[in-house]
This record gives C-alpha cells, sequence and structure tokens, in this order.
C-alpha cells in the first residue's frame, strides 16, 4: 500500500530493484535500475544530484570464526532464516545456531516454526535475556550460554559440531547438517565513508559507525547503529523531516509507530583465536578458520602478514586479500580488523578500517558506460541530411562519436550485401554520393600551427603550398597509429585539418594536451568545425561531368585541380569548399556548406544526379571500396598492434625529421628481432563465403598460437568474388602461400596476395 501511493506521486521516483553504489563529491549518487519500465532496456544507471541524502543502507550480518567454518551447511543465521521466510526453503534438518548476540535467536525460532528442528542454541555470553530463554524452553531447544564452537565435523556437508565451555568443564557434540551463525551486525557504511564521511568505533556494538560526514547526508536506522525497528521507524521520520526543512520546505511532523517486539541488542565481541590448548593446535586451528570465507582468508594468514610486518591493515588486505572481490568485506572486513587488534593488543579503532570505494555491489560494464545502442543513454549527433536517409528506407549506423549514417539503402527486398554490392558497383562504373559529414575537421591557426603539425605527423609538412593537402599519420608515444587523415593549407598559419570520426574527439584531446602540458609557449589556436560544415562527397567516373551539370565556377580541369587540392567557390549556386581527395579509390570530390544548407545541397545533388543514375550509398559500401583498394580502416587493421611499417606505409614516416611522437619507440620496436604481424591481401579458396572478421590464421589451421587474424573481407565487385585483408606474421615474405583461417566449424584456406585488388597505381582517384 506505502508503494502503491508513492508511485501514484508525481514528485516522487521510485526506484526498485535499484541499487546506489557509489556517493561523489557535492552529493552526486550512481544509482543502476536492474529492471527499468522499459522492456527495451537491460539496465538503466542514473546520476542523481540531491540537496540531501538520507543513507538508510541497513546493516550486513557478519560471521563468527571458528574451525572449518567453510564447510558446505555453515552459514550467516539471517541467510537461513531467510531461506525460510522469503522462500519456504530449509536449509537443513537439524540446525545448531552459534550466536554472541540476541538477534541470531530469532533465527532460531523462525527456523523452528519453518520445520527445521533447531537442536540447540550456542550463545558466547553466559547470560542472555530470560525471555528468550523461556521462549526457547518452550520450543524444547536446548541452550548452551557460555559455550564456544571449537570445530564443525563432516566433510562434504556438516554433521556435527564440538562445543566447549569457556571454562572449559565440558566438552560436547551435536548432531546437525546446518550450523547457522551471527557475530553480529555491521552498519553498511561504504557510501557515508565514500563521501569521505569518517567512521568511529562502537565497542558496545563492536561496529564502525558513520560519525562526521562532509556531505549533506543522514546516516539513520541500522546503518547509524540502531538496531530495533521502533528506534530505526523514528530516526527515519526525524531526518526526513529535517532533510526537507534544508531544502527550504515545511514539512508536516510525523510520528513514527512503535513496535511491541523491539528488543535490546546486546552482544558479546568475538574476533576468534586460541581455543586449542597448545601452540601446535592453535596454529593448525588457525589454518581452518576463516575470516573472509570469499577469498579463503584465515587467522593464520592474518599471523603471517603480523609476522612479516604487513599488520597496518591495508597492508594486511594486500597481503591477504581479505576485503577483495565481490564481497568487499562487508561480511569479513570488521572480523579482520578484530583478529589484527587483537594479535597487535590495541584497540580496534587504531587499527581502522580499509578504504571502501565504488562500486558498492559489481557493477556491470555496459550499466556504466551506457554502451548499449539506443538514444535512451546519450543522444545520438544527426547531419543535415538523416532525414533525407531515414525516408529512402536507410539502415542507420552508428558511425562513431554518436554519429548516425547511413549503412546501406536496401531496395526490393535486398539484404546489406545485395545492397552494398549494388551500391559499390554504381561508385566503380557510374555515380555515387555518400554524406562525409560526420568525418571530424578542425582548424589549426597561429605561428607555430606548421610546428605542431611536424610534431604530430610522421611525415614532412614545411613543404605543403597553400590550397594542397597531404595524408598524414599520427603516432602515440609508443609508436602505434593514433589516427591518420587528410590536412589542407588554407592560408599563411591557417590549416584545416581531417580526422576519422570516431577519433576525432581523442584527437582533439591528443592535440590539446600537447599545447597545454608539453608546449604551452607554441601560440596555436584550435577550432573543432565536424558541426560548422556538411559534407556531401561524389565519386565514380561520371563525377567531374557531374559537378559541371552542378553548376560551377570552379575549374574542374585535372590540371587545374589536381588530386590533394581544395578549391572554393559557387557550388549549385551555393558558396562551398571543395576537396579532391579519395577514400573509394575513384574520382571524388567532397562538397562543402554550412551546415544550415547542407540539406539544401543534397536536394540539388540528387535532382542534378539523375540523368547519371546517382547512387546513394553507406558505410557497407565505404568499407567493400576501401578493402579493394587497401585502403585502412581504424579498428580493422589500425589494430593498436600496428606501426605504419606493418602496414606497408614505411613511406609515410620521414627519415628526415628530426623528431615526431612516437619516433623513438617506433625506431626501438623496428630494431627488435623476430617476425611482425604485416598487412597482405587474401583472396580465399571459396570465392563466394565471407570471412568473419577477426578469425584467427594458425599453422595448418591448428589449435595453437596464431599467425595473424582477418581484418575484412568483403564481396569485391571488381574481382568478382570475395577478398580480404589480414595481419600475417612475416606476410610481405609469403606472397603467394597457402594460409590457413580457423573458423567454428571448420579451416578455411586462402592464397597471401597484396593488399590491393584495385587500381594499383591509384590512377581512377587522380584522373
Amino acid at each position: 500500500a506505502v508503494s502503491a501511493r508513492l508511485a501514484a506521486m508525481p514528485n516522487v521516483t521510485c526506484l526498485q530493484q535499484a541499487t546506489a553504489w557509489a556517493y561523489r563529491e557535492h552529493n552526486l549518487i550512481m544509482v543502476t535500475e536492474r529492471a527499468p519500465d522499459a522492456p527495451h532496456v537491460f539496465q538503466r544507471t542514473r546520476r542523481v544530484r540531491a540537496r540531501q541524502v538520507i543513507l538508510a543502507t541497513g546493516a550486513i550480518e557478519r560471521p563468527l570464526v571458528f574451525v572449518n567454518n567453510d564447510r558446505p551447511g555453515v552459514m550467516l543465521a539471517s541467510a537461513a532464516r531467510g531461506y525460510a521466510n522469503r522462500f519456504a526453503v530449509r536449509a537443513g534438518a537439524t540446525a545448531v545456531i552459534y550466536t554472541n548476540n540476541d538477534s541470531a535467536w530469532q533465527s532460531a525460532f523462525d527456523l523452528n516454526a519453518a520445520g527445521v528442528s533447531v537442536s540447540a542454541v550456542v550463545d558466547l555470553r553466559p547470560e542472555v535475556s530470560p525471555q528468550l530463554c523461556d521462549r526457547a524452553k518452550a520450543e524444547e531447544i536446548d541452550t548452551y550460554l557460555g559455550f564456544r564452537l571449537v570445530g564443525v565435523r563432516g566433510h562434504k556437508r556438516v554433521t556435527a559440531v564440538d562445543i566447549v565451555a569457556e571454562d572449559g568443564r565440558e566438552n560436547i557434540r551435536l548432531a546437525c547438517d546446518l550450523v547457522a551463525s551471527s557475530g553480529g551486525w555491521n552498519p553498511a557504511v561504504h557510501l557515508f565513508s565514500q563521501a569521505r564521511g569518517s567512521l568511529r568505533y562502537d565497542p558496545v556494538l563492536a561496529a564502525f559507525l558513520p560519525d562526521q560526514g562532509i556531505e549533506a547526508a543522514r546516516a539513520v536506522g541500522s546503518a547509524n547503529g540502531t538496531f530495533d525497528l521502533s528506534g530505526c521507524l523514528a530516526e527515519g521520520a526525524a531526518a526526513g523531516c529535517a532533510a526537507a526543512e534544508s531544502c527550504g520546505y515545511r514539512p508536516v511532523k510525523v510520528t513514527a509507530p512503535t513496535w511491541a517486539g523491539s528488543f535490546t541488542y546486546d552482544l558479546k565481541p568475538d574476533w576468534g583465536g586460541p581455543g586449542s590448548s597448545t601452540t601446535a593446535e592453535t596454529e593448525k586451528a588457525d589454518k581452518k578458520s576463516f575470516v573472509d570465507i570469499q577469498n579463503d582468508v584465515t587467522l593464520a594468514d592474518l599471523t603471517l602478514a603480523q609476522r612479516e610486518g604487513f599488520g597496518a591493515v591495508e597492508h594486511a588486505k594486500r597481503y591477504t586479500t581479505a576485503g577483495m572481490g565481490v564481497d568487499q568485506g562487508k561480511t569479513g572486513n570488521v572480523n579482520v580488523i578484530g583478529a589484527l587488534a587483537r594479535l597487535q593488543g590495541v584497540p580496534l579503532d587504531q587499527v581502522g578500517t580499509t578504504t571502501f570505494r565504488p562500486p558498492y555491489v559489481p557493477m556491470e560494464f555496459g550499466a556504466v558506460a551506457g554502451a548499449r545502442p539506443g538514444p535512451e543513454f546519450l543522444t545520438y549527433r544527426h547531419t543535415p541530411m538523416t532525414q533525407w536517409h531515414k525516408d529512402q528506407g536507410a539502415e542507420m549506423y552508428e558511425a562513431g562519436a554518436r554519429w548516425r549514417r547511413p549503412g546501406y539503402y536496401p531496395q526490393d527486398g535486398e539484404d546489406w550485401l545485395q545492397a552494398a554490392c549494388r551500391e559499390a558497383e554504381a561508385v566503380r562504373t557510374g555515380l555515387g554520393i555518400y554524406d562525409g559529414t560526420p568525418l571530424g575537421k578542425f582548424i589549426l591557426r597561429g605561428p607555430d600551427a606548421l610546428r605542431l603539425l611536424e610534431l604530430v605527423y610522421t611525415n614532412v609538412w614545411a613543404n605543403l603550398k597553400i590550397n594542397h593537402g597531404r595524408y598524414g599519420l599520427m603516432l602515440t608515444d609508443d609508436g602505434l597509429i593514433l589516427d591518420d587523415g587528410v590536412t589542407f593549407k588554407l592560408g599563411e598559419d591557417n590549416y584545416l585539418m581531417s580526422t576519422s570520426t570516431a577519433h576525432a574527439d581523442g584527437v582533439y584531446r591528443h592535440l590539446e594536451e600537447i599545447l597545454q602540458v608539453h608546449r604551452p609557449d607554441w601560440r596555436v589556436w584550435i577550432t573543432p568545425v565536424t558541426e560548422q560544415w556538411a559534407n556531401a562527397t561524389v565519386c565514380g567516373p561520371q563525377a567531374r561531368d557531374f559537378m559541371a551539370s552542378l553548376g560551377t565556377d570552379i575549374d574542374l580541369a585535372p590540371e587545374a585541380f589536381p588530386f590533394m587540392t581544395l578549391r572554393e567557390g559557387q557550388v549549385a549556386g551555393l558558396a562551398a569548399r571543395v576537396c579532391r581527395v579519395s577514400f573509394t579509390g575513384e574520382l571524388s570530390y567532397e562538397v562543402n556548406v554550412p551546415a544550415s544548407q547542407g540539406r539544401l545541397l543534397w536536394d540539388k545533388m540528387m535532382a542534378a544526379g539523375r540523368p547519371f543514375g546517382i547512387t546513394p550509398v553507406g558505410s557497407e559500401t565505404s568499407h567493400l571500396l576501401r578493402v579493394e583498394k587497401g585502403f585502412l580502416s581504424l579498428g580493422h587493421e589500425v589494430d593498436g598492434t600496428a606501426d605504419p611499417f606493418d602496414l606497408g606505409m614505411g613511406w609515410i614516416v620521414s627519415r628526415k625529421k628530426p623528431d615526431f611522437i612516437g619516433k623513438r619507440a617506433l625506431e626501438i620496436r623496428r630494431a627488435a628481432a623476430g617476425p611482425r604481424r604485416e598487412l597482405v591481401g587474401l583472396l580465399p579458396d571459396d570465392p563466394e563465403t565471407l570471412l568473419p572478421e577477426g578469425a584467427p590464421i594458425t599453422p595448418g589451421g591448428r589449435k595453437e598460437a596464431t599467425e595473424g587474424f582477418v581484418s575484412a573481407c568483403v564481396m569485391s565487385v571488381v574481382q568478382k568474388r570475395v577478398v580480404a585483408l589480414a595481419l600475417l606474421a612475416d606476410g610481405r615474405a609469403r606472397q603467394g602461400e597457402k594460409i590457413f583461417i580457423r573458423l567454428q566449424d571448420r579451416i578455411a584456406m586462402a592464397t597471401v596476395t597484396e593488399p590491393v585488388f584495385h587500381d594499383p597505381t591509384g590512377a581512377r582517384l587522380r584522373s
């Protein structure tokens, strides 16, 4: 009823099956829903910025430490109680409850009521509440006060336990198949601690509680060390009113209900330890007494850590792995701290706690990063022509950096491969057009702009003429390829740099780091202009004739407008900047206009292109065309391990330049002995079946170390068969050799060739 009332309130958001797993600066809370309302969303992470936060995170029961407490059939008392009450599952037939506090007695009564035969409650305390003893007697449950459990019998499951009176006068064996233990409750202070709040040790509760906070947060209930229901309700009501008042509201005073069953929480701390008569027996027992069951850390491990000089709690954590893993110390941490305090002879507050870091519970990477596709997580970026693409039935792809662009335009029931081949055929024989707007674009200005280009690119730029462009490779500090692109010189100290779509933001950060950290004295100003320009690229043998028919005052003659140059003028009545570059291997013109005029330009081009059979092409076709030409693609051939020489591009690495980023690392790598994976072409023996990208190449197709992998595979419209690119160990020396590619259900064979399947001299793109 309460949940329904809250859900009906328009100013209240109820998140069921959700976990707050991080508390960051300025009251930023990370919350992940595991079953959101939207059926197509698996998980959703919310970033909540609150003026006031109430932490009612509860408490977590901790186990007691005794010999063989890792046996199947040993569990927390609250876990056994939860199985019975929530799921109607009996965790055992005959149970022994081992405790040092009042809460486990209620677990005994609940288990007894659920049909589990509770043979005994073993309590470390010599005296407990008479009401508990009277109820246990009424339910025919034996009680052993002032007794310690010293061992669990059984191998694959519990068969009995041995208990000993603290004064040593009695030694009793109790038959059972379930041991439910409770060593007390640890307030869940993780979020409070993440928010840089300090903790204090309470010796009465034998637990760490919230102390001084920094953020506007209040811990209430058992998270604050209050373990009776009436007290929890009262604290929650008071905190809610105080938080509302702090936000400027006038809340109605709430009187919290009371519960007659509330009890006074009483506890005798126990951290395990010597329970045997000799040192040898104690060491043997400590090796089987687990303080962190998930990570298999025992009392003996902590004793060794202390002896080796790793007694500080943060050192002991790393020496033994206690408190690591999924549990993150939720059940075992206080036992670890108590054991270290006992070994060192100091109070627990002098030992302190380990650092609580997010996430509080394990989180999927997809929920954190929002990697699953769809605009629910991060808004897509659209070009001025996006709606036109959708209206033509294009299958939209994510092109990187959240850009959406067409993958292919299916017609008459075509699948993606048929559509891509049809579009590629049009580019090779007639005229194609594609939306190149998402390509990264930056203006570099300033007297040191040329110095920046010389530093980040591997080739020489000082002799570049105005309105001319040059292809360049950027390397990382370790000599591997970061990005590639064409940069044009617009004027003195003025350059237009293009980058790949997906890596545009990364290149921008790379350049800014250089200028702000490494070369702060250089006068260079970088302006991202990707969104300021719309790009429509026409490509194919008829591209020049088409541009002339479109209407332009730019001289399109090859000698007046050669490859890798730039011209500005009127195109279809619009002011445009036209670049002659090609990613398809065909004659191409990249027409750039202000983004506000992008759709108008596109419509004019499509209308003027009808007599030429103009065909819009998508990403699948661009991929096919670039593989035929052997052009590189980041994420395929540029896989984070390849350098320019591996990809047959040693020509772009200047030997005259004194320095560029990655130069020294590249020289060291090239001087190392042993074969490198090099770019090659492949002609599969089966000319009709595509090879999966990433398929490993192994000697003879055997399951052993790979020689390389297939980086790209397409159906070539030029070769009329399947062709592929691959990175192969010592590949250039293996031309003509047969290699073996491991697939899920078979071994495929292919012949190693040059990695260019169309126009190897580049005559067509320069035409």
